[in-house]
């Protein structure tokens, strides 16, 4: 009886919201937004996520709204800066 070889893996293409995803979050990376104002920050997401929106025309509204909210989760820091954590002693 021969051994079986295991399944190959294949990588699947991305599908159209890890494409958005994606390309929204090197868009933040390029354009400095991590930086931005809380103002600047929702001035820049509603422009980029029009032209998303033109761009990944098959996207539904709700997945639209999901690929923004990952993008702003991305842009909010888990520990701010202006809290720093000391050890006591």
């Amino acid at each position: 009886m021969a051994s079986q070889k295991p399944a190959r893996r294949t990588e699947s293409a991305p599908n159209r919201f890890q494409q958005a995803r994606d390309e929204l979050f090197s868009h933040i990376l390029r354009c400095g937004v991590l930086d931005a104002t809380t103002d600047h920050q929702k001035e820049w997401f509603d422009d980029t996520m029009d032209y998303l929106a033109d761009r990944y025309e098959r996207l539904t509204d709700a997945e639209l709204g999901d690929v923004r909210q990952l993008g702003e989760q991305y842009c909010r820091p888990m520990i701010r800066k202006d809290n720093p954590v000391t050890a006591a002693n």
